[in-house]
Protein backbone atom coordinates (compact mmCIF):
# COMPACT_ATOMS: atom_id res chain seq x y z
CA UNK A 1 0.00 0.00 0.00
CA UNK A 2 1.14 3.43 -0.89
CA UNK A 3 0.02 6.68 -0.56
CA UNK A 4 -0.45 10.01 -2.55
CA UNK A 5 1.12 13.26 -1.10
CA UNK A 6 0.02 16.21 -3.30
CA UNK A 7 2.79 18.68 -3.21
CA UNK A 8 0.64 22.18 -2.90
CA UNK A 9 1.23 26.11 -2.59
CA UNK A 10 1.48 29.73 -4.47
CA UNK A 11 2.97 30.12 -8.28
CA UNK A 12 6.88 30.28 -7.99
CA UNK A 13 7.63 28.87 -4.65
CA UNK A 14 9.61 25.83 -6.23
CA UNK A 15 6.63 23.48 -6.12
CA UNK A 16 7.92 21.72 -9.39
CA UNK A 17 11.53 22.21 -8.69
CA UNK A 18 11.03 19.68 -5.67
CA UNK A 19 8.82 17.53 -7.34
CA UNK A 20 11.77 16.82 -10.19
CA UNK A 21 14.30 16.36 -7.66
CA UNK A 22 12.28 13.61 -5.59
CA UNK A 23 10.57 11.94 -8.95
CA UNK A 24 14.68 12.57 -10.76
CA UNK A 25 12.74 13.77 -13.62
CA UNK A 26 12.39 16.49 -15.67
CA UNK A 27 8.70 15.85 -16.40
CA UNK A 28 7.24 19.42 -14.86
CA UNK A 29 8.04 22.45 -15.93
CA UNK A 30 10.02 24.47 -13.36
CA UNK A 31 10.01 27.71 -15.48
CA UNK A 32 9.52 31.43 -13.48
CA UNK A 33 6.12 32.10 -13.96
CA UNK A 34 2.73 31.56 -12.69
CA UNK A 35 0.93 28.12 -13.99
CA UNK A 36 3.71 26.45 -15.81
CA UNK A 37 2.01 23.35 -13.89
CA UNK A 38 -0.99 23.26 -15.84
CA UNK A 39 -1.91 19.52 -15.40
CA UNK A 40 -1.27 17.28 -12.45
CA UNK A 41 2.53 15.61 -12.93
CA UNK A 42 2.27 12.24 -10.70
CA UNK A 43 5.91 10.79 -9.74
CA UNK A 44 6.40 6.97 -8.25
CA UNK A 45 9.36 7.08 -5.81
CA UNK A 46 11.47 4.21 -3.97
CA UNK A 47 10.95 4.54 -0.58
CA UNK A 48 14.54 4.52 1.06
CA UNK A 49 15.26 1.96 3.37
CA UNK A 50 18.54 0.46 4.36
CA UNK A 51 17.06 -2.54 6.09
CA UNK A 52 15.79 -3.86 3.34
CA UNK A 53 19.02 -3.96 1.89
CA UNK A 54 20.27 -5.63 5.05
CA UNK A 55 17.77 -8.09 4.53
CA UNK A 56 18.16 -8.52 0.91
CA UNK A 57 22.12 -9.22 1.93
CA UNK A 58 21.55 -11.68 5.30
CA UNK A 59 18.42 -13.95 2.58
CA UNK A 60 20.56 -13.44 -0.43
CA UNK A 61 17.60 -12.09 -2.44
CA UNK A 62 18.28 -11.69 -6.05
CA UNK A 63 16.05 -8.88 -6.45
CA UNK A 64 15.24 -5.71 -4.04
CA UNK A 65 11.94 -4.47 -4.27
CA UNK A 66 11.18 -0.97 -1.85
CA UNK A 67 7.88 0.44 -1.73
CA UNK A 68 6.86 2.87 -3.48
CA UNK A 69 4.83 5.83 -3.18
CA UNK A 70 3.50 8.92 -5.78
CA UNK A 71 4.13 12.49 -5.25
CA UNK A 72 1.41 14.97 -7.26
CA UNK A 73 2.55 17.99 -8.58
CA UNK A 74 -0.55 20.09 -8.83
CA UNK A 75 -0.93 23.72 -10.20
CA UNK A 76 -0.53 26.51 -8.48
CA UNK A 77 -3.06 28.81 -6.16
CA UNK A 78 -3.70 32.25 -6.34
CA UNK A 79 -6.48 34.39 -3.93
CA UNK A 80 -9.91 33.61 -5.28
CA UNK A 81 -9.12 29.78 -6.06
CA UNK A 82 -12.31 28.99 -4.05
CA UNK A 83 -14.09 30.95 -6.47
CA UNK A 84 -12.65 29.90 -10.10
CA UNK A 85 -9.78 32.39 -10.11
CA UNK A 86 -6.26 31.38 -12.05
CA UNK A 87 -6.97 27.58 -11.82
CA UNK A 88 -8.75 27.02 -8.63
CA UNK A 89 -11.53 24.83 -9.82
CA UNK A 90 -8.74 22.33 -11.63
CA UNK A 91 -6.68 22.83 -8.26
CA UNK A 92 -9.37 22.05 -5.69
CA UNK A 93 -10.33 19.38 -7.96
CA UNK A 94 -7.32 17.51 -8.23
CA UNK A 95 -6.04 17.87 -4.38
CA UNK A 96 -9.19 16.53 -3.56
CA UNK A 97 -7.56 13.07 -4.85
CA UNK A 98 -4.60 13.55 -2.57
CA UNK A 99 -4.01 11.31 1.03
CA UNK A 100 -1.98 13.87 2.23
CA UNK A 101 -1.04 18.03 1.47
CA UNK A 102 2.53 19.01 1.39
CA UNK A 103 2.48 22.92 1.15
CA UNK A 104 6.09 24.35 -0.06
CA UNK A 105 6.36 27.51 1.55
CA UNK A 106 8.95 29.76 0.06
CA UNK A 107 11.39 30.56 2.44
CA UNK A 108 14.48 32.63 0.65
CA UNK A 109 14.56 36.32 -1.12
CA UNK A 110 15.46 36.31 -4.62
CA UNK A 111 14.90 39.43 -6.64
CA UNK A 112 15.28 36.75 -9.78
CA UNK A 113 12.24 34.88 -9.22
CA UNK A 114 8.85 36.69 -9.18
CA UNK A 115 6.50 36.16 -6.08
CA UNK A 116 3.15 36.58 -6.58
CA UNK A 117 2.16 38.74 -4.13
CA UNK A 118 5.33 40.92 -4.66
CA UNK A 119 6.66 40.04 -1.23
CA UNK A 120 8.52 36.86 0.65
CA UNK A 121 6.14 35.78 3.62
CA UNK A 122 5.42 31.93 4.02
CA UNK A 123 3.43 32.39 6.76
CA UNK A 124 1.17 34.75 5.04
CA UNK A 125 1.24 32.25 1.81
CA UNK A 126 -0.28 29.50 3.50
CA UNK A 127 -2.80 31.62 5.03
CA UNK A 128 -3.73 32.64 1.48
CA UNK A 129 -4.03 28.67 0.79
CA UNK A 130 -5.59 27.44 3.40
CA UNK A 131 -8.24 30.28 3.66
CA UNK A 132 -8.85 29.10 0.26
CA UNK A 133 -9.64 25.72 1.26
CA UNK A 134 -11.29 27.13 4.21
CA UNK A 135 -13.80 28.64 1.79
CA UNK A 136 -14.34 25.98 -0.74
CA UNK A 137 -14.83 23.40 2.30
CA UNK A 138 -17.60 26.21 3.96
CA UNK A 139 -19.30 26.38 0.39
CA UNK A 140 -19.65 22.29 -0.17
CA UNK A 141 -20.62 21.65 3.44
CA UNK A 142 -23.60 24.46 3.08
CA UNK A 143 -24.35 22.53 0.38
CA UNK A 144 -25.02 19.50 1.80
CA UNK A 145 -26.82 20.79 3.90
CA UNK A 146 -29.27 21.28 2.53
CA UNK A 147 -29.86 17.78 0.91
CA UNK A 148 -29.65 16.28 4.02
CA UNK A 149 -32.32 18.05 5.66
CA UNK A 150 -35.49 15.53 4.31
CA UNK A 151 -33.39 12.88 4.95
CA UNK A 152 -32.96 13.74 8.32
CA UNK A 153 -36.68 14.12 9.17
CA UNK A 154 -37.09 10.78 7.75
CA UNK A 155 -34.86 9.34 10.41
CA UNK A 156 -31.92 8.05 7.95
CA UNK A 157 -29.30 7.35 10.84
CA UNK A 158 -26.46 8.08 8.44
CA UNK A 159 -27.98 11.53 7.66
CA UNK A 160 -28.21 12.57 11.22
CA UNK A 161 -24.28 11.67 11.75
CA UNK A 162 -23.56 13.41 8.91
CA UNK A 163 -25.26 16.39 9.69
CA UNK A 164 -23.97 16.25 13.39
CA UNK A 165 -20.54 16.32 11.79
CA UNK A 166 -21.03 19.33 9.41
CA UNK A 167 -22.74 21.45 11.94
CA UNK A 168 -19.85 20.82 14.55
CA UNK A 169 -17.21 21.62 11.34
CA UNK A 170 -18.75 24.48 10.00
CA UNK A 171 -18.16 26.61 13.17
CA UNK A 172 -14.51 25.56 12.87
CA UNK A 173 -14.30 26.59 9.76
CA UNK A 174 -15.82 30.18 10.24
CA UNK A 175 -13.57 30.67 12.93
CA UNK A 176 -10.62 30.48 10.96
CA UNK A 177 -9.37 26.99 11.19
CA UNK A 178 -8.70 23.97 9.59
CA UNK A 179 -11.34 20.71 9.64
CA UNK A 180 -7.81 18.61 11.11
CA UNK A 181 -8.15 20.86 14.13
CA UNK A 182 -11.15 19.24 15.44
CA UNK A 183 -11.52 16.25 17.60
CA UNK A 184 -12.89 13.49 16.08
CA UNK A 185 -13.24 10.61 17.63
CA UNK A 186 -12.81 6.88 16.45
CA UNK A 187 -16.61 6.51 16.78
CA UNK A 188 -16.76 9.50 14.43
CA UNK A 189 -13.51 8.90 11.82
CA UNK A 190 -15.33 7.63 9.29
CA UNK A 191 -18.38 9.95 8.90
CA UNK A 192 -15.48 12.68 9.22
CA UNK A 193 -13.60 11.15 6.19
CA UNK A 194 -16.72 10.69 4.57
CA UNK A 195 -17.20 14.82 4.19
CA UNK A 196 -14.04 14.70 2.25
CA UNK A 197 -12.82 18.09 3.39
CA UNK A 198 -9.94 19.87 1.81
CA UNK A 199 -8.81 21.23 5.38
CA UNK A 200 -9.03 17.62 7.01
CA UNK A 201 -6.25 16.00 5.03
CA UNK A 202 -3.22 15.96 7.13
CA UNK A 203 -0.78 18.37 6.34
CA UNK A 204 3.44 18.96 6.11
CA UNK A 205 4.85 21.85 5.58
CA UNK A 206 8.04 22.10 3.19
CA UNK A 207 10.41 25.39 3.82
CA UNK A 208 12.02 25.96 0.63
CA UNK A 209 15.17 27.72 1.84
CA UNK A 210 18.51 28.74 -0.23
CA UNK A 211 21.35 26.19 -0.27
CA UNK A 212 23.35 27.99 2.74
CA UNK A 213 20.47 27.39 4.88
CA UNK A 214 19.81 23.93 4.00
CA UNK A 215 21.21 22.49 7.02
CA UNK A 216 20.37 25.18 9.91
CA UNK A 217 17.09 26.97 8.52
CA UNK A 218 16.56 30.60 8.37
CA UNK A 219 14.38 33.19 10.12
CA UNK A 220 11.32 32.48 7.33
CA UNK A 221 11.65 28.89 8.09
CA UNK A 222 11.44 29.47 11.95
CA UNK A 223 8.52 31.80 11.61
CA UNK A 224 6.95 28.40 9.46
CA UNK A 225 7.80 26.36 12.38
CA UNK A 226 6.02 28.10 14.90
CA UNK A 227 2.86 28.41 12.68
CA UNK A 228 3.08 24.83 12.46
CA UNK A 229 3.20 24.26 16.05
CA UNK A 230 -0.16 25.81 16.32
CA UNK A 231 -1.55 23.41 14.31
CA UNK A 232 0.21 20.40 15.35
CA UNK A 233 1.97 19.92 11.67
CA UNK A 234 4.93 18.86 10.29
CA UNK A 235 7.90 20.89 8.96
CA UNK A 236 10.84 19.89 7.01
CA UNK A 237 13.35 22.04 5.85
CA UNK A 238 14.94 21.42 2.11
CA UNK A 239 16.36 23.22 -0.47
CA UNK A 240 14.57 22.32 -3.36
CA UNK A 241 17.51 23.69 -5.54
CA UNK A 242 20.15 21.62 -3.46
CA UNK A 243 18.02 18.24 -4.13
CA UNK A 244 17.71 19.08 -7.69
CA UNK A 245 21.47 18.78 -7.47
CA UNK A 246 22.01 15.63 -6.11
CA UNK A 247 19.17 14.24 -8.33
CA UNK A 248 21.82 15.06 -11.17
CA UNK A 249 24.25 12.81 -9.35
CA UNK A 250 24.13 9.41 -10.60
CA UNK A 251 27.15 7.79 -7.74
CA UNK A 252 25.62 7.67 -4.39
CA UNK A 253 29.61 8.13 -2.95
CA UNK A 254 29.26 11.15 -4.93
CA UNK A 255 25.75 12.06 -3.26
CA UNK A 256 26.97 11.41 -0.07
CA UNK A 257 29.99 13.72 -0.23
CA UNK A 258 28.03 16.79 -1.62
CA UNK A 259 24.99 16.62 1.29
CA UNK A 260 28.25 16.31 3.75
CA UNK A 261 29.69 19.79 2.62
CA UNK A 262 26.48 20.87 3.07
CA UNK A 263 25.81 19.49 6.70
CA UNK A 264 23.69 17.29 5.71
CA UNK A 265 22.86 13.47 7.14
CA UNK A 266 20.19 12.57 4.18
CA UNK A 267 18.18 13.70 1.54
CA UNK A 268 15.76 16.02 0.89
CA UNK A 269 13.29 13.15 0.04
CA UNK A 270 14.30 11.03 2.56
CA UNK A 271 13.13 13.21 5.02
CA UNK A 272 9.63 14.01 3.21
CA UNK A 273 8.52 10.67 3.05
CA UNK A 274 9.31 9.93 6.76
CA UNK A 275 7.84 13.23 7.83
CA UNK A 276 4.90 11.79 5.44
CA UNK A 277 4.75 8.07 7.53
CA UNK A 278 4.23 9.92 10.32
CA UNK A 279 1.48 12.31 9.05
CA UNK A 280 -0.40 9.48 7.69
CA UNK A 281 0.36 6.78 10.55
CA UNK A 282 2.22 4.25 8.11
CA UNK A 283 4.94 1.50 8.97
CA UNK A 284 6.90 -1.00 6.95
CA UNK A 285 7.02 -4.75 6.76
CA UNK A 286 9.23 -6.62 4.71
CA UNK A 287 9.14 -10.36 3.21
CA UNK A 288 12.58 -12.06 2.04
CA UNK A 289 13.58 -14.93 0.74
CA UNK A 290 16.29 -15.97 -2.24
CA UNK A 291 14.40 -14.78 -5.13
CA UNK A 292 13.47 -11.18 -3.64
CA UNK A 293 13.12 -9.13 -0.56
CA UNK A 294 10.57 -6.52 -0.54
CA UNK A 295 8.45 -4.07 1.95
CA UNK A 296 5.45 -3.14 2.22
CA UNK A 297 3.59 -0.35 3.59
CA UNK A 298 0.48 -0.47 5.74
CA UNK A 299 -1.14 2.35 8.40
CA UNK A 300 -0.13 1.39 12.16
CA UNK A 301 -2.59 -0.80 13.67
CA UNK A 302 -3.16 -2.89 10.35
CA UNK A 303 -4.08 -6.84 11.43
CA UNK A 304 -2.12 -9.83 9.91
CA UNK A 305 -4.62 -10.78 7.20
CA UNK A 306 -5.45 -7.26 5.80
CA UNK A 307 -1.40 -7.27 5.86
CA UNK A 308 -1.11 -10.00 3.74
CA UNK A 309 -4.02 -8.62 1.36
CA UNK A 310 -1.40 -6.07 0.42
CA UNK A 311 0.69 -8.59 -1.41
CA UNK A 312 -2.57 -10.26 -2.93
CA UNK A 313 -6.24 -10.68 -2.26
CA UNK A 314 -6.10 -14.25 -2.22
CA UNK A 315 -3.45 -14.52 1.06
CA UNK A 316 -6.19 -12.65 3.20
CA UNK A 317 -9.19 -14.46 1.96
CA UNK A 318 -6.95 -17.82 2.71
CA UNK A 319 -5.04 -16.71 6.15
CA UNK A 320 -4.07 -19.11 8.31
CA UNK A 321 -1.45 -17.67 10.16
CA UNK A 322 2.25 -14.99 9.91
CA UNK A 323 5.19 -16.53 10.57
CA UNK A 324 6.87 -13.28 12.61
CA UNK A 325 10.22 -12.50 13.66
CA UNK A 326 11.11 -8.79 14.22
CA UNK A 327 13.86 -7.17 12.28
CA UNK A 328 16.56 -6.51 14.57
CA UNK A 329 16.14 -10.43 15.51
CA UNK A 330 16.61 -11.43 12.27
CA UNK A 331 19.66 -9.38 11.48
CA UNK A 332 21.09 -10.29 14.66
CA UNK A 333 20.56 -14.15 14.22
CA UNK A 334 21.43 -14.48 10.57
CA UNK A 335 18.18 -14.59 9.04
CA UNK A 336 14.90 -17.27 9.49
CA UNK A 337 16.70 -20.06 10.32
CA UNK A 338 18.82 -18.78 12.72
CA UNK A 339 15.63 -16.96 14.84
CA UNK A 340 13.87 -20.34 14.55
CA UNK A 341 16.25 -22.25 16.15
CA UNK A 342 16.67 -19.02 18.93
CA UNK A 343 12.73 -19.23 19.01
CA UNK A 344 12.42 -15.77 17.99
CA UNK A 345 10.25 -16.71 14.92
CA UNK A 346 6.78 -16.32 16.17
CA UNK A 347 3.72 -17.93 14.45
CA UNK A 348 0.94 -15.16 14.92
CA UNK A 349 -3.07 -15.50 13.98
CA UNK A 350 -5.35 -13.37 12.05
CA UNK A 351 -5.54 -11.05 15.31
CA UNK A 352 -2.10 -9.98 15.71
CA UNK A 353 -1.37 -6.66 14.93
CA UNK A 354 1.88 -6.20 12.68
CA UNK A 355 4.71 -4.02 13.73
CA UNK A 356 7.01 -1.96 12.03
CA UNK A 357 10.24 -3.81 10.59
CA UNK A 358 8.45 -7.37 10.62
CA UNK A 359 9.39 -9.93 8.45
CA UNK A 360 6.50 -11.97 7.55
CA UNK A 361 5.88 -14.91 5.93
CA UNK A 362 2.12 -15.64 5.43
CA UNK A 363 0.50 -19.38 5.34
CA UNK A 364 -2.52 -19.42 3.57
CA UNK A 365 -4.90 -21.60 1.87
CA UNK A 366 -5.58 -20.68 -2.25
Amino acid sequence: MGFKCGIVGLPNVGKSTLFNALTNTAAAAAENYPFCTIDPNVGDVPVPDERLFKLAEIAGSAEVIPTRLSFVDIAGLVKGASKGEGLGNKFLGNIREVDAIIHVLRCFEDGNITHVDGRVDPVADAETIETELMLADLESLQGRMAGLVRKVKGGDKEAVETTNMIERVIPLLEDGKPARMLEVSDEDAQTFKNLQLLTGKPILYVANVHEDSAATGNAFSAAVETMAATQGAGVVVISAAVEAEIAQLDDDADKAEFLETLGLGQTGLARVIRAGYDLLGLITYFTAGPKEARAWTITEGTKAPQAAGVIHTDFEKGFIRAETTAYDDYVALGGEAGARDAGKLRLEGKEYVVLDGDVLHFRFNT
